[in-house]
């Protein structure tokens, strides 16, 4: 899954159809051919990259104050309930 950055043919798109895997990537609009791509696999993406990014406000869970990984991991529990 990606966004229309990496809407590449050759680069992208054909090195997944080689190694058989589903590309959810939606098509730039300047592209000649549309092709179809999963919309709804597409906005559950888009809600989590989201829920990265709120998360990343935190600032001690973006810099990684915490050196036990325990520790860090419920810094993000604690973060993601507030959120």
């Amino acid at each position: 899954m990606a966004d229309k950055a990496y809407d590449a043919a050759e680069r992208v798109l054909d090195l997944l159809d080689q190694k058989a895997v589903k590309a959810v990537i939606p098509p730039k609009s300047n592209r000649t051919q549309q092709r179809e791509y999963d919309e709804d696999m597409y906005t559950w993406r888009h809600l989590i990259e989201n829920f990265f990014q709120k998360l990343k406000q935190y600032r001690a869970i973006a810099t990684r104050y915490d050196k036990r990984a325990s520790t860090f991991l419920g810094a993000i529990y604690m973060a993601a309930s507030v959120i």
